[in-house]
């Protein structure tokens, strides 16, 4: 990794790094990143289980006091110490590289299985013109397409309907990543998430005038207000929200760091907060108009219909497929939907650990996008299209989001907060050319109210999970897929940051310091 200097005045400049070339190209991946599957299966039903159109307010407090915060903290640390997870958080103190490499190994878990829904989406796209599913959606996904084993564990029995399709989703994405961030991620962005928002709108459109669907709009935002005394159904809004947006685990930490000195970084925030906001109220309107559909085709209730993740992605809305007009319209644009945005968040969460790798080991791009890609799409390639992938998807995905999200979040958030006393320096930073200052408030909100409701949600998780085992999956099962990762996710973390990094690296660039400590002068002044 090389330097150079500036040509005004002979001020130092940061070592090389590339960058994404517009602002707009940064916000649109931002925005790929945060639209992801979540926001097509899960927030709708989230929302109409938890209040209906009362849920909006626990949702926008949510937004606003911990979503949106929390999201420019990732910005400020990542653009002010311009590295991936590892090294910005070296950067940000020397005890805290760990929490990086944390973020990291979460993104590796998730990595492994994202891809495999992706390829069961691209599948699905193509079953919708021929309705392959037939009369019994529910038996077709489990028997006939998946062939999922009657005992959780882990097999080589190997089902050929997903290894083809997840091969060649891994060959696309390997692709892309080795590409860059420029010819790479943000060509990708720019094409995938117009093309995903035009699906959409199409198919929400097509969803309203389904008879029947607005019986399910009139679901979806009747409002509950009782609900809004139920602390679980803020715990929810508040959990949500920090999935929904990426924010405590690497991808806006790795993007911002792309980014040029003088970014509106707040204001780039809540463009990409509130898209992504409208997107999931989007979703939420297509989905439930769509479920009014079926209530009525079915002669039951919507709350007999409605539900969330894989249950609505792959049965309830091939039954609706196969029942509505124009259906195999409708089938191609909700899964082309998923594929895309299933697509635009995979390759963000891949980055975070390209990036590191890259800046650990100072090795190239191309170098470092392989050593990444390849071992994580053979591990995803063997463990996943088997007749037992479902229950290990299923597992990782339930035990990293609690324990590597949350717990990882929560961690980070009181050590920079309390510990290490970085909020005033970030909070001068996003102040140096933003829009929307930063303040005491803000310094309040990530450093009080978001690690409370972490704390919150991660109790309750651990209570939820040691009471009664998960999905009554077997003890030894969850012992090694669930907790044992969890675990191993902090062991490797720590492992990971004794390694020494590359003289290439320039960790601890004088040019760096000196840039860093001109900064941090002129926002006091």
């Amino acid at each position: 990794m090389t330097t150079q200097s500036s040509a005004q005045g002979g001020k130092p400049a940061l070592a090389s790094r590339e960058t994404f070339s517009t602002r707009k190209l940064f916000i649109l991946s931002a925005i790929g990143s945060a639209v992801g599957l979540g926001n097509i299966w899960r927030f709708p039903y989230i929302a109409y289980d938890n209040g209906g159109g009362a849920f909006l307010i626990p949702y926008l407090a949510a937004l606003l006091s911990a979503g949106i915060p929390l999201l420019f903290l990732d910005y400020a640390i990542g653009h002010k110490f311009r590295g991936s997870a590892p090294l910005a958080y070296r950067r940000l103190h020397r005890g805290a590289e760990v929490l990086g490499w944390w973020q990291v190994l979460v993104c590796f878990i998730i990595a492994i299985y994202y891809a495999v829904i992706i390829a069961w989406a691209a599948m699905y796209t193509w079953f919708s013109v021929t309705k392959a599913w037939g009369d019994d959606a529910a038996g077709f996904l489990m028997g006939e397409f998946l062939q999922v084993a009657e005992v959780p564990g882990v097999t080589l029995d190997y089902v050929p309907g997903i290894f083809w399709p997840l091969l060649i989703v891994w060959l696309v994405i390997i692709v892309i990543m080795v590409a860059g961030v420029r010819r790479g991620i943000s060509r990708a962005n720019g094409i995938f998430l117009p093309l995903l928002v035009v699906m959409f709108v199409l198919l929400v459109a097509q969803s309203l005038f389904l008879p029947g669907a607005i019986d399910g709009l009139n679901a979806f935002f009747t409002p509950n207000w009782e609900a809004l005394g139920d602390p679980t159904v803020w715990a929810a809004a508040y959990g949500h929200i920090f999935f929904s947006l990426s924010v405590a685990f690497g991808i806006m930490i790795t993007y911002s760091s792309y980014l040029k000195r003088k970014t509106d970084l707040t204001g780039s925030g809540m463009v990409v907060a509130f898209a992504n906001s409208g997107f999931e109220m989007l979703a939420g309107i297509g989905v439930f108009a769509a479920l009014g559909f079926m209530a009525q085709a079915a002669g039951s209730a919507i709350d007999e219909v409605a539900t969330a993740g894989i249950g609505l992605a792959f049965i309830a809305f091939p039954t609706i497929v196969s029942e509505a007009p124009f259906g195999a319209i409708m089938g191609v644009l909700f899964f082309g939907s998923l594929v895309f945005a299933g697509v635009t968040s995979l390759i963000s969460i891949l980055e975070v650990i390209v990036a590191a790798v890259q800046d650990k080991s100072g090795w190239s791009r191309v170098a470092s996008a392989v050593a990444v890609c390849v071992p994580v799409a053979l591990i995803s390639i063997v463990l996943f299209p088997t007749v037992t992938g479902l229950y290990l998807l299923d597992t990782f995905d339930a035990f990293v989001n609690s324990f590597g999200i949350l717990a990882g979040a929560l961690v980070a958030v009181v050590m920079i907060a309390w510990v290490f006393r970085k909020l005033p320096v970030l909070s001068k930073h996003l102040n140096r050319t933003s829009s929307i200052k930063m303040r005491w408030t803000w310094m309040i909100l990530v450093g009080v109210v978001a690690p409370l409701a972490l704390a919150y949600m991660l109790y309750n998780e651990f209570v939820t999970k040691i009471n009664e085992p998960y999905e009554g999956y077997p003890v030894d099962f969850l012992a090694v897929y669930g907790w044992g990762m969890a675990g191993a996710l902090v062991v490797v973390a720590i492992i990971l940051s004794l390694i020494p990094w590359s003289k290439k690296s320039k960790i601890d660039d004088p040019e760096y310091a000196a840039i860093a400590a001109e900064e941090d002068e002129e926002a006091t002044s």
